[in-house]
């Protein structure tokens, strides 16, 4: 974030201002005041209307029957609208000061103690990043299931369909998550990420808000707020291994990872279980079949490229651990070979000249 002098170095002069080098060493630093603007805009008062766009949450709804007298009693509940543009984009930058934060004073301060290559470095800054995301996410989803009892109330997945209220918790959530797919974007160069090592986590960045604005604005916040909290708990557990791939060097818990491959599976099956008995047997029934059963196709073509994926992967890295067992064994192979050969020559080389093999014997004689 800030401008650290050069190792071995007592000053090192600054990157020009606006320069590359500059905004990416010091992006937390402009962009926290850059949201320091809209914070400061709310305590004037001919910019607070502005600057309350962008801070606070909007289309909020009053219940019917509800009177001013009774409006303090109730909760206050929202829908989704045009003006969460606004509250994504400042949240956004919000997101990239704690990716930096995170980042710079907690992942960086671990890998350095490590010592890490800079393939296992790559995996951990990115599991590092993502898990607190995902555990937070799946905390967070999980109150909410709590406090609107969907457990309980299964039906009110697809109840009202698809005019679904949201509370301020329900609504924030998905602002959020919006938020965060949306800063990976711009953290690919902060990051300084290699243009071959982009593509996958562009991908992963357009298909999340993609997916989760699509869910927000046509009224499906409730299955996908279910749906997104299994998600998360499957995510958790792989780049919790994948972070312990990190640390073990001597793959002592290498075999765990059929932990990871049976969550996996019971994830992708209750998603596809809670899908159908949502949008096919629940959606079914109102005036919206239709983009129920859309809906239900795209969220079943998902789960199949997830596990085709998953599947590819396992595979691929099977071949690779096979291979590299059979170099392994190709050449401890030949090192025996070898040490057969040295003990074998060392003994005929102790024997007396008349017991010793004629082709070693000649080749003692041309010595």
């Amino acid at each position: 974030m800030a401008i650290k002098p050069g190792m071995g170095r007592k000053s090192s002069k600054s990157p020009p201002i606006l320069s590359h080098e500059f905004v990416i060493q010091n992006h937390a630093d402009i962009i926290s005041c850059v949201a320091m603007v809209f914070v400061v805009g709310l305590t004037l008062q001919g910019t607070s209307s502005i600057a309350n766009l962008f801070i606070s949450l909007h289309h909020h709804i009053t219940p019917e029957g509800t009177t001013e007298d009774s409006l303090r009693d109730k909760r206050m509940i929202y829908e989704s609208g045009v003006k969460d543009y606004c509250a994504v984009f400042f949240y956004t930058l919000i997101c990239i000061i704690m990716h930096a934060i995170l980042q710079e004073y907690l992942l960086d301060k671990v890998s350095k103690r490590l010592h890490l290559s800079k393939y296992k470095l790559s995996l951990f800054n990115e599991s590092g990043q993502l898990i607190v995301f995902y555990l937070t996410s799946f905390f967070w989803g999980v109150d909410v299931i709590i406090r609107e009892g969907y457990i309980s109330k299964f039906n009110l997945l697809w109840s009202d369909f698809p005019n679904h209220p949201m509370i301020f918790l329900h609504k924030l959530y998905f602002v959020i998550q919006l938020a965060y797919y949306l800063h990976m974007l711009p953290e690919l160069y902060f990051q300084r990420i290699k243009k071959e090592d982009r593509q996958p986590k562009i991908i992963h960045s357009v298909c999340g808000f993609i997916v989760v604005a699509s869910s927000y604005f046509l009224g499906f916040q409730r299955i996908a707020l279910v749906l997104l909290t299994l998600h998360y708990l499957s995510e958790i557990i792989a780049h919790l291994f994948q972070l312990i791939s990190v640390f073990d060097r001597d793959e002592k818990y290498s075999g765990l990872n059929y932990i990871n491959s049976i969550i996996f599976v019971l994830v992708r099956f209750s998603t596809m279980v809670i899908s159908v008995l949502t949008l096919y047997y629940g959606v079914a029934n109102t005036e919206q079949a239709a983009r129920g059963f859309i809906a239900l196709i795209c969220i079943i073509v998902l789960q199949g490229y997830l596990i085709f994926s998953f599947i590819t992967e396992q595979l691929k890295a099977k071949r690779e651990r096979a291979l590299e067992a059979k170099q392994q064994n190709s050449k401890k192979s030949s090192n025996k070979q070898a040490n057969k050969d040295k003990s074998k020559k060392k003994k005929e080389s102790d024997l007396p000249e008349a017991d010793q093999s004629p082709i070693n014997l000649g080749k003692i004689k041309t010595r």
